[in-house]
């Protein structure tokens, strides 16, 4: 039995273009992985333009790849997969109802490349996103000026099943609900970064994003020297992070990774980070709250504890406030974060901010707090909720992408354009029966990069998850999770619905 998957926890499923099993082939060089590579039609394939040729600032660093040859590929990327097995490096789907610990996170040996001049737009960006989405939640719990002034819907906000009423009035510690934030990111036919949503609960999968970089060096250790961002610093920078919220400074701050247990789903991701921070590992048994402070139980006695970097989601944090029948939380964790003694890494609440239909009025936190305008776009979104939005919706639904505002990892969403009329009619009486938990948005054509399949490299569509961390101050990781829909002509990139990931490379311009 399994336990129930939290908020948006990957886990990615067996796809059509699952690892070879080729026996190993000496290596042969001249027979180039991408020759008869099609990029898809009214679609920004992030290598080779639509006749085929690499776009002209990405030519230098392709060509390595092209070198290697398709037998030696074909070996190479066996190999990562096996390595990848023996490491450990696994996931459980809850959409067949069976956690799997034996399968592979499915990864591909083409990395997806973005210039550093690109980059740095998409970097202030995210500090800007985040920083709103901090301010936006500080005042939701507080004063709630953005709501007296009509800039966000009162009644968007407190409907939301991720906004804590309970809540209103504790600060936390440092002032920073947002630690960890996951903004997934796709570009569109043009090439350019749209936001296609927000993530600042429990975002997962950055695991991930560092064992891709270890494999990469160890299967392919010249691609690339010297040119590709380093992304091996994030333990340290979300260490720092915790440090810089503790909340008291009786010596160097406790702090402590909080995972539901070996059944979930990003459970080697739970372990992976403690372990590189230097940090316990615990589950809820191990916590206790006494005088409204936490303590590890140790084989020395109590330890106080200062900050909980928490992948247990709201409802399961604390059996006192929401969840009586939570067996995984701490009794009285919450009375200790309201009193101030301990951090909670993400805060209490934040999914108020990352509701699907509070999405859309982000651009207006950027301008009512920061006083900007947004640096990055986003997709435009129909609130179902809104009576003009719904009627365009329901008439028109087989060319939009529904998706409800509760649910994360690909579930829940009705692609239209592919959708069965079945499907459809399904779709339409949800939507009227609780408009609230739905928005619309148009079929983005994301775009492509070249990816290894059965058949050969094909054009597979991608998004992008860069992680911000903040502390006393924001630092973005260069790059993030490439999350690739391995199925072919697939548009659902989450790997609970088969997807894989690929390295992502911030490389530096060539003079």
């Amino acid at each position: 039995m399994t336990a129930p998957p939290l908020h948006d926890e990957p886990g990615p499923a067996e796809a059509e273009t699952a690892p070879e099993t080729a026996p190993e082939t000496p290596v042969a060089r001249g027979s180039d992985p991408f020759s008869g590579y099609q990029p898809l039609p009214d679609t920004y394939d992030e290598f080779f333009d639509a006749s085929g040729r690499p776009h002209p600032s990405l030519a230098s660093a392709i060509e390595p790849l092209r070198e290697i040859g398709r037998p030696e590929f074909r070996r190479l990327q066996r190999l990562a997969s096996s390595n990848f097995l023996r490491g450990g490096v696994t996931f459980s789907v809850y959409a067949t109802g069976q956690g799997d610990p034996d399968r592979i996170f499915p990864f591909d040996l083409i990395p997806r490349i973005v210039l550093r001049s690109e980059w740095e737009s998409v970097e202030r960006g995210l500090v800007q996103r985040v920083a709103a989405l901090n301010a936006f939640l500080r005042d939701v719990y507080g004063d709630q000026r953005i709501l007296h002034e009509g800039r966000v819907p009162r009644d968007m906000v407190e409907s939301s099943s991720g906004f804590r009423p309970a809540m209103r009035g504790i600060q936390p510690p440092g002032g920073v609900y947002i630690h960890v934030a996951g903004i997934d990111l796709v570009r569109d036919s043009d090439g350019r970064f749209l936001i296609l949503e927000d993530n600042v609960r429990t975002p997962s999968g950055v695991s991930y994003v560092l064992e891709n970089r270890v494999m990469m060096r160890r299967v392919l250790p010249e691609f690339g020297a010297g040119r590709v961002a380093s992304v091996e610093d994030y333990p340290t920078r979300l260490y720092e992070a915790m440090e810089a919220v503790a909340p008291t400074r009786h010596g160097e701050p406790h702090a402590v990774v909080l995972t539901p247990g070996p059944l979930n789903s990003a459970y080697f991701e739970h372990g992976f980070l403690a372990r590189r921070m230097g940090c316990d590992l615990v589950r809820g048994s191990d916590l206790f709250v006494e005088g409204d402070r936490v303590y590890a139980r140790t084989t020395r006695g109590p330890r106080r504890v200062d900050v909980i970097y928490r992948r247990i989601d709201d409802d399961f944090l604390d059996p006192e406030f929401l969840r009586p029948d939570s067996v995984i939380g701490v009794p009285g964790l919450l009375r200790a974060y309201a009193a101030g003694n301990v951090a909670l890494v993400n805060g209490v609440g934040n999914g108020v901010a990352d509701d699907k239909a509070i999405y859309p009025y982000v651009p207006e936190m950027i301008r009512f707090y920061l006083g900007e305008e947004p640096i990055l776009g986003q997709v435009h979104t129909y609130i179902c909720e809104r009576d003009d939005d719904r009627r365009y919706v329901l008439e028109n639904l087989e060319k939009l992408v529904v998706k409800a505002v509760g649910e994360a990892g690909g579930y829940g969403m009705l692609v239209g354009p592919r959708a069965s009329r079945r499907q459809i009619a399904s779709f339409r009486e949800q939507i009227a029966a609780a408009p609230r938990n739905y928005i619309a948005q148009p079929l983005v054509e994301l775009s492509t990069v070249p990816t290894w399949t059965r058949s050969g490299v094909e054009a597979r569509r991608v998004d992008l998850r860069p992680y911000v961390v903040t502390g006393d101050r924001s630092w973005v990781m260069p790059g993030g999770l490439t999350r690739v829909a391995l199925v072919k002509g697939s548009y659902v990139v989450n790997s609970s619905q088969g997807g894989g990931s690929k390295d992502t490379w911030v490389l530096e311009d060539e003079a």
